[in-house]
């Protein structure tokens, strides 16, 4: 390998929305990140619904039976 020309590579701090964190080894110092093994519907078995931007919401209510 070339030398000076590869980015440090230390330890950085992943946090997960759902408030997990650990430590991982990478060029950034902090990651932020949305889904982690903690949370993940695989790992967990549950199902849980990541919506970032409304779309869920606006399914439901196009396709929501209406009452007459």
């Amino acid at each position: 390998m070339k030398e000076g020309i590869h980015p440090d590579y230390k330890e950085s701090k992943v946090v997960c929305a759902c408030g997990e964190s650990f430590e991982v080894k990478s060029t950034t110092p902090s990651i932020h990140i949305d889904i982690c093994s903690q949370c993940h519907p695989f790992f967990t078995g549950k199902q849980k619904i990541v919506d970032a931007e409304g779309r869920v919401d606006k399914f439901k209510k196009k396709y929501a039976k209406k009452d007459k």
